[in-house]
């Protein structure tokens, strides 16, 4: 069995060994046995939580830091763009089309 090591500890926190060829125990040793969807649901809410942590460190395309974004709507509003239009929008708009939220 293959384990989605990272949903299994979320599902069940008091995993301390989790090994794909023998199974996932506790610490004492004594075995835990999987429920699927427990593992299942952990692991839909971690893919909630990684969409947002893509947006700012590890995605395709990320947030500018905050002086730029700053940056970003004072060029907006000086040159009258403080709408859809502004750079500002576009770039918030290329990190969630490149990093989407989960259903």
């Amino acid at each position: 069995m293959n384990y989605d090591h990272e949903a299994v500890q979320k599902a069940y926190p008091n995993a301390a060994t989790i090994q794909d060829d023998i199974g996932v125990f506790d610490s004492e040793g004594t075995e835990i046995v999987i429920n699927d969807e427990l593992v299942s649901t952990a692991r839909s809410e971690l893919d909630k939580l990684k969409y947002k942590q893509d947006r700012v460190f590890g995605g395709s395309v990320v947030y500018g830091s905050y002086g730029e974004q700053m940056a970003m709507i004072y060029d907006d509003i000086i040159s009258g763009k403080l709408d859809s239009t502004g750079s500002f929008v576009a770039h918030n708009k290329a990190v969630k089309e490149a990093n989407p939220k989960p259903n």
